[in-house]
């Protein structure tokens, strides 16, 4: 066939121009292009590093971060500071208040309400959003792995749980270094300490009492009186009820009304604040204990949501930027 009727059959560039067609060597830029935009609406990313980072990395951390929280709480591992006292300090002569079980706010009830509440909201608000296809909460970015695929419902959810507990762990871990640390009496420490003021020789004048010894009371009484700074379930309350006010506010979306979401946040930060109070009104912590566990509690919530979550969005992919093709010659 002559070199006229090739051309003939192809069509000159110039003309294939006119007629709407698409020269060979643009093909690719175009395929590139549409992927980057597809990737900004969401679509399938393979990663080979989601599985080793969550089993060696993220697993690693977050037994340590629970190992250290038991080491605090139910080991004698780390010692508390012993800090002296004044003889007939009225600020530590408060009435003993009994075990912590007997308060109004036990330890079993305030770590079911923190475990409790933020895992039942979360679930509940992930769910909603799933099979009601809320726009801007939804994940839309699927990733796999090469051994198994990652819904992007359960990948949230695990996402947002597994950031709460761990931040939940490290503020037990905060309240306790702190307590450990500092030392500070409870309001009702010489109640459990019971010094033989005698012996001591207050009798003589105020005094202040150094002796490791100066306790006759029971020294597990004694050793619990001694961690008042800051105050744990003030802490827990607060990071819980923040860390669920921040997701409700965020995620949830209620049409046709304005008060669902004020009133269920307001009723969250109320329990915290009530937790609290309960401790001033026992004499089990002061006015300052509570207020360093809330802002403990609550920075360290804040920080987890905006920095670590990003503020509960959705996983965006970054497009790659198309490479320039050269242009094809006329």
């Amino acid at each position: 066939m002559s070199r006229a009727g090739r051309l003939s059959l192809l069509g000159s560039p110039r003309r294939g121009r006119r007629r709407g067609f698409v020269p060979l060597s643009l093909v690719p830029c175009l395929s590139r292009t549409a992927s980057a935009m597809a990737g900004e609406k969401g679509g399938m990313r393979t990663s080979v590093s989601i599985v080793p980072c969550f089993l060696c990395v993220e697993l690693v951390i977050m037994a340590g971060t629970v190992l250290l929280a038991y080491y605090f709480e139910y080991t004698d591992t780390f010692p508390v500071h012993i800090q002296g006292f004044f003889c007939y300090d009225k600020a530590f002569s408060k009435p003993y208040p009994g075990p912590e079980d007997n308060s109004k706010a036990p330890p079993v009830l305030v770590y079911s309400l923190v475990t409790a509440i933020p895992t039942v909201t979360i679930l509940a608000g992930e769910l909603s959003c799933f099979f009601m296809k809320a726009e801007g909460a939804q994940e839309k970015t699927i990733v796999t792995a090469d051994c198994c695929y990652f819904n992007p419902l359960l990948r949230r959810i695990v996402r947002f749980l597994g950031v709460y507990s761990f931040g939940l762990f490290t503020t037990t871990i905060f309240a306790n270094a702190g307590q450990v640390v500092t030392g500070n009496q409870t309001p009702h420490f010489l109640s459990a300490c019971r010094p033989n003021y005698t012996a001591l020789g207050c009798h003589t004048g105020v005094r202040y009492i150094t002796e490791r010894r100066a306790c006759t009371g029971n020294p597990f009484v004694v050793a619990s009186a001694r961690k008042s700074f800051p105050s744990k379930d003030a802490a827990l309350s607060v990071y819980s009820a923040v860390y669920t006010v921040m997701y409700v506010t965020i995620v949830f979306r209620t049409k046709g009304t304005r008060l669902t979401k004020p009133t269920l946040c307001l009723t969250l930060l109320s329990l915290a604040v009530l937790v609290g109070v309960v401790r001033v009104a026992e004499y089990r912590n002061h006015w300052s204990d509570v207020l360093a566990g809330f802002l403990t509690g609550g920075a360290i919530a804040a920080f987890l949501v905006t920095c670590v979550i990003n503020n509960f969005q959705q996983t965006r992919l970054l497009p790659r930027r198309p490479r320039p093709c050269a242009r094809s010659p006329s």
